[in-house]
């Protein structure tokens, strides 16, 4: 992993427990990223509507954190690597009660079949 401060904010607090674009359209995540310069929630890449991605290529704010309960890994879109950071503004994860794939209500029971590689 190398070192990355371009592009972090570690102040800024997430936009909320779910992906952004997802609780708009009323859809379903795999799992969520966090955005290290603005805060925005989005869900992976193998999530249908793959939205951390779509804001980096939106926005060009290049780090995410796994906002997944137990993980602290930060990933660079630019570089297509690992990085390391520091510690976000809390929460530092989804509510321990909120399923994965989420939210509770919303995933379709054939849900593996809308996932992408």
């Amino acid at each position: 992993m190398s070192s990355a401060v371009e592009g972090l904010d570690p102040a800024v607090p997430p936009s909320g427990v779910g992906c952004v674009e997802c609780e708009k359209a009323k859809g379903w995540w795999l799992h969520l990223r966090r955005c290290a310069q603005c805060g925005h929630i989005g869900c992976c890449d193998s999530s249908p509507g793959q939205h951390a991605s779509r804001h980096f290529a939106d926005t060009g704010h290049r780090l995410i954190r796994s906002f997944e309960p137990g993980d602290d890994w930060f990933w660079d879109y630019r570089a297509q690597d690992f990085v390391t950071g520091p510690d976000l503004a809390q929460p530092q994860h989804h509510p321990l009660d909120q399923p994965a794939p989420g939210p509770r209500g919303r995933v379709p029971g054939d849900w593996r079949n809308h996932l992408h590689d």
